[in-house]
């Protein structure tokens, strides 16, 4: 049981719930954006977050969207885990959403919050790093369109007030060969290791990871020793795990020596396989 009690609110509109959000929050209400709810209850419980107000973002249409034109996939962050699965545009996005969690908690969980979220995993943002996608931003001074490359990094750089509505990713992306792998320390739930979800588009290895340092990231270094095929496969490993972007954590899922190993396996293993479809 959350031990603080909280006004929920929703707003039919981005400027509805920019307004509201700046209200409260010169209330001194500390308000949440809210679309799924499972952290706010998570870390409420455990009174590592507090709020005397909570915004429903899933009121604004953009946040609502799903769907596919000529060139571009758009994704509302207000859809769940489950919708994105159910529908399948992208392939590696549903294999790496299908990962996080459980089926109970992937009904609730959205996009957007997780991407958004406080707990550092945030494994949904891998397959939009890798894809250069691109996100829908709204604020005080309307909507911006930035890559998520630019404003992801460790977490999605949001000012006060700002809410991520909206992704859109290239349909090229949508098809390409790709491989996502959830390493745990036993079975087929609880928190990872490591998440690695990696897609090959033109003749390129594009890979991101979550779980091996306190923050998911994309390395550019990581991926030039990937993609240079003067080495060896394990060598090109071995020289892009000394490029990592943060020295990589010790908690109760491993060690920092045991991600390494894992980490390691794991990306001969990807490089193999992606490299057997070829050019």
């Amino acid at each position: 049981m959350i031990p603080f009690h909280f006004d929920y609110l929703l707003p039919k509109d981005m400027e509805e719930t920019i307004d509201l959000f700046l209200v409260l929050q010169e209330k001194g209400k500390h308000p949440k954006f809210f679309a799924g709810g499972t952290e706010i209850i998570t870390l409420g419980r455990i009174n590592h977050l507090y709020t005397e107000a909570v915004i429903d973002i899933k009121g604004i249409p953009a946040c609502k969207t799903m769907e596919l034109d000529e060139h571009y996939f758009y994704l509302g962050a207000g859809k769940t885990l489950t919708e994105v699965e159910d529908a399948n545009y992208f392939s590696l996005l549903t294999e790496t959403s299908k990962q996080i969690a459980d089926h109970t908690a992937r009904t609730k969980i959205t996009v957007g919050g997780n991407i958004c979220g406080d707990i550092f995993y945030r494994e949904a943002v891998l397959p939009f790093l890798i894809s250069n996608s691109q996100v829908f931003i709204g604020g005080s001074n309307g909507v911006s369109l930035q890559p998520i490359t630019k404003v992801f990094q460790q977490r999605l750089q949001l000012k006060e007030g700002e809410i991520l509505l909206q992704l859109c990713t290239e349909r090229k992306y949508l098809q390409a060969p790709y491989v996502t792998v959830k390493k745990r320390k036993q079975g087929s739930t609880g928190y990872p290791l490591i998440t690695v979800a990696a897609l090959k588009i033109e003749g390129k290895i594009n890979l991101a990871i979550s779980g091996l340092c306190d923050f998911p990231f994309r390395s550019d270094k990581m991926e030039k020793f990937i993609n240079d095929k003067r080495y060896s496969l394990e060598d090109r490993v071995g020289y892009a795990i000394q490029q990592l972007p943060a020295q990589p954590i010790t908690d109760t899922e491993g060690s920092a020596a045991y991600r390494l190993f894992v980490l390691k396996n794991t990306l001969i293993d990807i490089l193999y396989q992606l490299e057997r479809w070829g050019n």
